[in-house]
């Protein structure tokens, strides 16, 4: 069969004509504080979350060495459940840094200001001392000046955490030999007054080189401490901004191989002892009588803790798993209600405005607010819903008992008066009787 040869025609490539692409337009300068603020608000939201469900699984962990170590064990377990109480104290103080840290990046870092007792802190903080200097032989010293003011204005928890830090930095650094916590007052301009807070150690020490690396963030001292002891470098860096939002500094002494010397101050109010602000722990738990509990708690690990801290120091206990159930079911009659900040559907401060609206006695059924966020004005926010006192995860048994003794005590003293409101206009002819 014969081969026939067909030509080719060529044909020429459409030409692709430009297109034209409109300039991208610059952003507003008006949506720039909006997109940013946006992210901050997120940001917020995710740090609030973080912190709630890190400070309620803290709050287990340090209820039951605490219940643990208070139990009829051998002193060697007695020791065992006491480190795990501060293990949780200290990771509690970590979390406050790590998020305030953030917060400081955002800008949106913010103090509380409350009631506080200088000297129960510096019980606290020497109880923790001890027990990390003990795992290590090492010997303690703690020294208060006399004329430390009863009760100051400040933020606790903040305070607290950083000097937990600088304690943490001295047990870890030395090996043999002494670990001292120092406070001493001073006054101050306008009626305030300058605590001044200084943890000494025999430790490793350091250089001027490694003094001047020491307060930037992610930045340890060398490679071969952070090789050695480990640690992000971060903990230093938000201390000394604390300090410094406290109105003091944060500074350190010291010489290679023969340890460090930090110190730092704070500039704050000499408060009244008015009953207001955070409740501190007692260490008697026992309570005048047993009571009738309401929990509200939407966590079940946080359920199964209440319930075992309450039991434990001899209430009794019911559980709701949101603000609707914990207003549904304060109609029962309860001795006081421990009301969880944070719930799906309403939280606890829309459930507690909701109880306090109840007519009789119902409506005034002491309510302790519990969160483990650490937002300036959420203390003033929960009272004014209606909120007898508030305190902050991880909770002790001690401080949860000393709370409801005295919610208790003031309710049985003087009972108050729940918020008036006026009735909802024109209800439905056949809405409930709630009389």
């Amino acid at each position: 069969m014969a081969r026939v040869k067909t030509k080719q025609k060529w044909q020429k490539k459409p030409v692709k004509k430009p297109v034209r692409r409109r300039p991208r337009r610059a952003a507003s300068p008006a949506r720039a504080p909006r997109a940013a603020a946006n992210k901050s608000g997120a940001d917020e939201a995710v740090l609030a979350v973080f912190a709630h469900d890190i400070r309620t699984a803290l709050t287990g962990i340090l209820a039951l060495g605490e219940l643990l170590a208070s139990s009829n064990i051998g002193e060697r377990e007695r020791r065992w459940a006491a480190g795990i109480k501060t293990s949780a104290e200290h990771l509690a103080a970590l979390t406050t840094l790590v998020i305030d840290a953030a917060k400081a990046d955002a800008g949106s870092l913010v103090l509380q200001q409350a009631t506080f007792r200088p000297r129960r802190l510096i019980e606290g903080l020497s109880e923790a001392l001890a027990a990390r200097a003990e795992t290590k032989g090492l010997r303690t010293e703690v020294a208060v000046a006399d004329d430390l003011p009863d009760v100051m204005l400040g933020d606790a928890v903040r305070l607290r955490a950083a000097l937990e830090n600088l304690i943490d930095n001295a047990v870890k650094f030395t090996a043999h030999g002494l670990v001292r916590l120092e406070a001493q007052a001073r006054r101050a301009a306008r009626g305030r007054v300058r605590l001044d807070f200084t943890v000494t150690d025999s430790g490793i020490g350091l250089t001027r080189a490694e003094i001047a690396r020491l307060f930037h963030p992610f930045a340890q001292a060398n490679a071969e401490i952070a090789r050695r002891y480990g640690g992000a470098g971060l903990g230093l860096a938000v201390v000394k901004l604390l300090a410094k939002r406290m109105g003091g500094d944060l500074t350190v002494t010291s010489t290679p191989g023969r340890g460090s010397a930090f110190r730092f101050t704070a500039v704050l109010p000499v408060a009244r002892d008015d009953g207001s602000g955070t409740i501190q722990a007692r260490q008697d738990t026992a309570p005048a009588r047993r009571l009738k509990i309401l929990g509200v708690e939407d966590n079940p690990y946080g359920r199964v803790i209440l319930n075992t801290i309450l039991t434990e120091i001899g209430h009794q206990t019911d559980f709701a798993g949101s603000g609707e159930e914990a207003v549904a079911a304060a109609v029962r009659g309860y001795d006081a209600i421990l009301m969880d900040i944070t719930l799906s559907g309403i939280d606890g401060l829309e459930a507690t405005r909701r109880i306090r609206a109840l007519a009789g006695a119902v409506g005034a059924t002491p309510i302790i607010g519990i969160s483990g966020r650490t937002e300036a004005g959420d203390d003033a926010a929960g009272r004014a819903a209606g909120m007898n006192s508030y305190l902050r995860k991880p909770i002790s048994p001690s401080a949860l008992g000393a709370a409801l003794a005295e919610a208790v005590e003031k309710r049985t003293a003087t009972p108050p008066r729940p918020p008036v409101r006026p009735p909802p206009p024109n209800p439905p002819l056949s809405a409930p009787d709630r009389s």
